[in-house]
């Protein structure tokens, strides 16, 4: 019984917790793979699942907001009200606590304005300006922190992209791992762009950008001393000019990620999920740099496991696969893409990739992140 005396109405009710049989919070549950999904489907939703705010036209302005989180997007893309027309905003939000914080090619301060303008991106959205949190370690150097700064600035200008507002607390010297960086951003949707898993068909054809892995292995060459025989840089650029350029071609695109956390693999699972389809991809067809398949064949990793920070996935309509990737490959930041698979029927829900010696394997959402703390 409640404490007005009704009987309790358990329909609906969601346990938040236990998530496997891990008590408290384990590195995994930040990695992107399967104990990530379970913290978020069983513990967040839950918690900030809102029903009925703004599903209805005359609801404070803001239609449908409700429902907004449980699509579960790189970014969240809101109507203004029936007084804005077909205005849309994205709004994303991101955290790096990437150790360690200066990598070949780039920094923490780079992934922090890449990687949010790219969720933006990837939701169809011109990013529009950002705000930036940090959360810094008492000692840390102030000439780096300058580095890190300026960085996160000739970033945001590069971008045509406004950095407008931020917040900077300190904690206790041991307590901070140096800097914490938070990035939030907001974008402008234009009008007829619609993206997401509502959109995908069987026949779409799966496009990755470019080749895969590279900043996964950049980011772990420097914490760990490991040297493979070439330098291997971080992917980490801005994105929305080639989604730009994708998008004003006309191509018929279903949806777009960016493959972060959890690489490739778990970009594609989350989308054959959300979307209710099956997808299959040659895995021969994945552009691997031959020195990132050479140090993940030596340190037992799969490459299609290990993040990015500069690519993307698309599904796009089978029809317009071949020029898609025309269009891409045009663009400096797509010059290595490749159709890799497509969007299935059949086994809904999972990823199979056809190995090069004829058979078949499942390519499954990784239980935790492989590398953790690389973005």
């Amino acid at each position: 019984m409640s404490r007005s005396g009704e009987p309790l109405d358990l329909e609906g009710w969601t346990c938040p917790a236990p998530l496997r049989d891990h008590p408290t919070v384990v590195m995994g549950h930040g990695g992107g793979g399967r104990l990530s999904a379970e913290l978020v489907e069983h513990l967040f939703l839950p918690a900030f699942d809102a029903p009925g705010l703004g599903d209805s036209d005359e609801a404070a302005g803001a239609p449908g907001v409700a429902g907004v989180l449980r699509q579960l997007g790189d970014a969240a893309v809101l109507r203004l009200g029936p007084e804005a027309a077909d205005a849309r905003l994205a709004f994303s939000t991101d955290s790096f606590v990437v150790r360690p914080r200066f990598f070949p090619g780039g920094n923490i301060g780079d992934l922090a304005v890449h990687g949010t303008i790219n969720d933006l991106a990837v939701s169809g959205a011109r990013p529009l300006a950002l705000s930036v949190g940090m959360i810094l370690e008492e000692g840390m150097a102030l000439d780096e922190l300058g580095v890190i700064a300026r960085t996160m600035g000739r970033d945001a200008r590069d971008a045509g992209v406004a950095i407008v507002t931020g917040d900077t607390k300190v904690v206790d010297a041991g307590h901070g791992d140096g800097v914490y960086l938070n990035t939030a951003g907001i974008g402008l949707v234009p009008a007829g762009v619609d993206l997401g898993a509502h959109r995908v068909r069987p026949g779409d054809r799966v496009l990755v950008s470019g080749p895969i892995g590279a900043h996964g292995i950049a980011v772990l060459s420097v914490r760990d001393g490991l040297e493979f025989g070439s330098a291997i840089v971080t992917d980490s650029a801005p994105l929305h000019g080639l989604v730009g350029a994708l998008l004003e071609a006309g191509v018929a695109v279903s949806v777009m990620r960016d493959p972060t956390r959890g690489g490739l693999a778990a970009t594609l699972n989350e989308l054959a999920a959300a979307a209710g389809v099956g997808v299959e991809i040659v895995e021969r067809a994945v552009p691997v740099p031959d020195d990132v398949r050479a140090a993940c064949s030596f340190l037992g990793l799969d490459p299609m496991q290990v993040a990015n920070e500069g690519k993307l996935v698309a599904f796009v309509r089978g029809e317009d696969a071949e020029r898609a990737l025309a269009v891409v490959q045009g663009h400096p930041l797509g010059v290595g893409a490749a159709l890799i698979g497509e969007v299935v029927a059949a086994h809904p829900g999972l990823v199979v990739a056809r190995t090069g010696i004829g058979g078949t394997r499942v390519v499954d959402l990784p239980l935790a992140e492989q590398l953790p703390r690389i973005c």
